[in-house]
């Protein structure tokens, strides 16, 4: 019997021809999803650095920020409510934003009203707290303007920041963990020593 079928046709070829094809073909692609895989798995896993907690040095950028410009305290407003922000290596240009717990409330008040211990911790009145709730993890970021409190957008815990940001009221079991600050020469906001206390949520038992 004639084959009529044009000889380009994939079909003219011999059951055995196509039958390797279709191997070779899924053998490549295998290959190439087998030497794509560790690259991708690569790209996911944020680096240590980014994920180690602000070190001394760092300067802290806003959140929204895509040109990771740095904070200075003039870019603070006096009595508004908090900025959300990631610290940075300036050295090595690395956001440390591989952990929510990095997050930080980044406010400005009058030192007049702050105890020792947050005084120290303030450069030119802007303070640093965890945005991270101690109770269940939500961000914070309300801000109560006329009370000057930090307050939990789930179970309403409340936070003096000038007072260490210690809780008045909810269920929250600890103050925030408090990132002391300083401002170099130009005016930009510095970390000044790692976080004081524990961040995160409270550990179940």
């Amino acid at each position: 019997m004639r084959d009529d079928r044009p000889a380009g046709d994939p079909c003219s070829r011999p059951p055995m021809d196509r039958s390797i094809g279709r191997r070779a073909a899924l053998a490549g692609a295998a290959g190439l999803c087998l030497g794509l895989t560790p690259r991708l798995a690569r790209a996911e896993v944020a680096p240590e650095a980014a994920r180690a907690r602000p070190q001394p040095g760092d300067v802290l950028v806003r959140v929204d920020d895509g040109k990771n410009g740095p904070l200075h305290v003039g870019d603070i407003p006096i009595g508004e409510g908090p900025i959300l922000a990631w610290p940075l290596d300036p050295a090595s240009g690395t956001l440390r934003s591989g952990s929510r717990l990095n997050k930080v409330l980044v406010l400005r008040l009058d030192p007049e009203g702050f105890d020792t211990q947050t005084h120290e911790n303030a450069a030119d009145g802007v303070l640093g707290y965890s945005a991270i709730c101690p109770h269940t993890g939500c961000e914070l970021g309300k801000w109560l303007a006329e009370a000057q409190l930090i307050e939990c957008p789930c179970h309403f815990s409340h936070y003096d920041p000038k007072a260490g940001a210690k809780v008045l009221s909810g269920p929250s079991p600890r103050r925030l963990a408090a990132l002391p600050l300083t401002a170099d020469g130009d005016g930009r906001l510095v970390v000044a020593k790692p976080f004081v206390g524990r961040v995160g949520i409270q550990q179940q038992t």
